[in-house]
């Protein structure tokens, strides 16, 4: 599996995507039954509100390798601020329709 990560602009400072990169890392929640090795294509920020960017960004990590894309948890569960973004389903759709079919979105991390 080859991963790009998508994170959350506003949680950039305060969260380092350790618990990210850890449950790849060992495969649990997200991960959880992979069989295959996991590589890190990229990471990058959804670009900041309202989240535009990511759609451009994560175009760049397929053209460079990822057949995965991953919004991680700040993204769709509010971790660590408490709240989730309110433009992640419109981030997601945006994103499956930019990547294609065959690119497979995981929507959490942990």
């Amino acid at each position: 599996m080859k991963v790009g990560l998508i994170r959350c602009m506003q949680t950039e400072d305060m969260c380092p995507a350790t618990t990210c990169f850890k449950v790849m890392d060992t495969k649990k929640l997200a991960f959880e039954g992979v069989v295959e090795d996991i590589e890190i294509i990229g990471v990058n920020t959804c670009g900041g509100c309202p989240g535009k960017k990511a759609v451009t960004r994560a175009a760049e990590m397929v053209k460079r390798g990822a057949d995965t894309i991953v919004l991680a948890s700040c993204i769709t569960r509010g971790n660590p601020i408490g709240f989730p973004c309110p433009h992640a389903e419109q981030m997601k759709t945006a994103i499956k329709k930019k990547v294609g079919e065959s690119i497979k979105i995981i929507d959490y991390t942990h």
